[in-house]
């Protein structure tokens, strides 16, 4: 019979005689692609798989300052829904939900979607009525969306707290079943492993430092710590430095940059069955598949690029989490954190054609972007290879911000994570 180590499993798993690393890890740039993908987090790496997967593209490339999935893709805390109100916003985040439903399939590696559902808690009478709005919308959109009373919000999630001795009473809640979680390096990696399978090069440690263009001002290259490429399309998926790259080329985008807090706890066993909201306390919470409490806070109040946590923040926030839910009282932190999500005026994002000839930019999701991911790559995509937005992006030009046509997400909910 046959033996086999967790070495030679591994091999097997990532490149059998070629050895366990992955491939993309000693890939070198070539001196010239079709198209160059600036940003190796989720959203990049799954808009190079889906152009090599459905347009042809193979001779691309990921080029990644640091290491895949080291940016915002590793520092999330995973929730997965589609329940927006606006028709633009509901389209692209059930376009991307659809797609997380056979992600795991369609890549041949487990992401870990799991569909526990989403509940959002109201707890005064203007979140029963925003909520309901929300439900309606939702539901003319074909998007699911239910309302619950506090006590069958209770029945779906055993250690909410829906007494009327609390702070935030729960008032009722918002459902959405199809939401859920999923493991967010494991969506970098299975989107890294079927690119690069497709031909796609991922160069990690390469950091743009210039955007050529030519007499016409369109893009003919990149300059970047490992040297010049030339390519004619530029693709940027940066989180937290879209506005950096792009002012190489002299694109100023309507951006601003900020820390969002999250912490996770201690791991215990499985305790906690769906994702909890809040948007009155600013907290939400779930379980990872590691047994920790995965808690979400608010955006610092100021503009930053320090991935760090917020202690003030956090105390805030935990203190809601231990009225809603006592039985975490007892419980430790393990960590906690900041990622840097950049956000535009209306806090949708932007995934367009820059005035630029050549070069793209799928930015600004403030903190909807990890919910996105599959569905906004595959439409960022779709407007690299074809030089047009895909109908579901078009929405999401930089000139709405000229034109007045704002999506406004900003307005509709006091967060939208």
């Amino acid at each position: 019979m046959q033996k086999f180590s967790a070495w030679s499993l591994l091999k097997e798993a990532f490149g059998g005689q070629q050895g366990w690393q992955p491939q993309w890890r000693r890939a070198a740039p070539k001196a010239e692609y079709d198209a160059i993908i600036v940003g190796g987090g989720g959203h990049g790496l799954g808009a190079a798989y889906y152009l090599a997967a459905e347009h042809g593209l193979t001779n691309i490339a990921v080029v990644e300052k640091g290491w895949i999935g080291g940016g915002n893709t590793g520092r999330n805390t995973t929730i997965i829904r589609s329940n927006y109100l606006f028709n633009e916003s509901a389209q692209l985040y059930d376009h991307s939900v659809k797609l997380w439903e056979t992600l795991s399939q369609v890549l041949n590696y487990n992401v870990m979607f799991s569909p526990r559902g989403v509940m959002m808690l109201a707890h005064t009478v203007h979140d029963v009525q925003v909520f309901k709005r929300h439900i309606h919308a939702n539901r003319a959109n074909g998007v699911d969306n239910e309302w619950l009373t506090p006590e069958e919000a209770k029945a779906f999630c055993p250690p909410l707290n829906i007494g009327d001795d609390i702070r935030y009473p729960v008032m009722g809640a918002a459902l959405q079943r199809r939401g859920g979680t999923a493991r967010h390096d494991a969506v970098a990696w299975g989107y890294a492993r079927a690119a690069d399978a497709l031909g796609v090069d991922i160069i990690e440690n390469c950091e743009v430092t210039g955007i050529r263009r030519d007499a016409n001002g369109a893009v003919e290259g990149i300059e970047t710590t490992r040297g010049a490429i030339r390519t004619r399309k530029v693709g940027v998926s940066a989180a937290g430095h879209s506005s950096v790259v792009l002012g190489m080329a002299g694109v100023k985008l309507p951006l601003e940059s900020f820390p969002l807090q999250a912490l996770v706890s201690e791991p215990v066993k499985p305790a906690f069955p769906c994702v909890v909201m809040s948007n009155s306390i600013h907290a939400y919470i779930s379980q990872s598949d590691k047994g920790e409490l995965v808690i979400g806070a608010s955006s610092d109040s100021y503009n930053s690029y320090t991935q760090r946590g917020s202690l003030h923040i956090n105390a805030h926030t935990l203190a809601a989490i231990c009225e809603l839910f006592p039985a975490f009282r007892r419980m430790r932190m393990l960590r906690n954190w900041g990622g840097i999500v950049d956000v535009t005026p209306d806090r949708s994002p932007i995934i367009a054609k820059t005035p630029v000839k050549g070069l793209y930019v799928n930015c600004g999701w403030g903190t909807g972007g990890f919910k996105a991911t599959p569905g906004s790559a595959h439409v960022f995509a779709h407007t690299i290879a074809h030089d047009e937005p895909h109908a579901i992006n078009a929405p999401f030009t930089i000139e709405r911000f000229r034109d007045g046509l704002l999506i406004d997400e900003a307005a509709a909910a006091a967060v939208a994570h």
